[in-house]
């Protein structure tokens, strides 16, 4: 049986606690939401106590490697991955780790059901009433990136994100994409006023 408490103590108190106060989206709160909605999704999908472990791991280390460089983020978290978890999960595991935490690269492009899972949980909240909180936290990010990043733009960016993305797991399309579309619609009509 995986550790996993003592493992996410460390994580915590090593990495998702020490990331910058800049990172407003991609922070200790966003690895929480991507974790429980990984596990709710799960539940749903039925997916046996192994994978379910393996997918709380990979949701952990999914954004660590925002501790190094924000670019390329996903393969850092992968290295991290292996220096956490190689004494404690088998090769086969730890393959299956790196693919869950490459699947939340964008443009997402999921492979298996654990894959499918995680990338819906890391997006899920397009499709919910949180949407304007959770952009606004990335929003807010990207700014410190690029202080002259205007409401203009990121709008123009969320809008063609927005409709380029897909659900993955059969719960989020029908229970997340209708609130994804009016999402749309709204972000649309903050086009029209800007």
């Amino acid at each position: 049986m995986i550790e996993y408490q003592k493992i996410k103590d460390r994580v915590y108190k090593d990495i998702l606690e020490q990331l910058p106060e800049y990172l407003t989206y991609h922070n200790l709160a966003h690895t929480q939401y991507v974790t429980e909605k990984a596990l709710f999704l799960a539940g749903i999908e039925q997916i046996s106590e192994a994978d379910i472990e393996l997918l709380r791991l990979a949701a952990l280390f999914h954004d660590t490697g925002f501790i190094e460089n924000p670019k390329n983020h996903e393969e850092i978290g992968c290295g991290i991955a292996t220096n956490y978890l190689k004494n404690h999960v088998s090769e086969d595991d730890l393959k299956k780790i790196h693919g869950m935490i490459m699947a939340t690269k964008i443009p997402q492009s999921p492979t298996n059901q654990l894959e499918r899972i995680i990338a819906d949980a890391d997006l899920e909240y397009l499709g919910t009433d949180d949407f304007e909180r959770q952009g606004n936290a990335l929003f807010e990010e990207l700014k410190h990136f690029n202080p002259s990043f205007s409401e203009q733009a990121w709008n123009e960016l969320q809008l063609t994100f927005l409709e380029k993305h897909q659900y993955h797991t059969d719960y989020c399309k029908k229970n997340r994409e209708p609130k994804k579309q009016e999402n749309i619609e709204s972000v649309k009509e903050k086009l029209k006023v800007l």
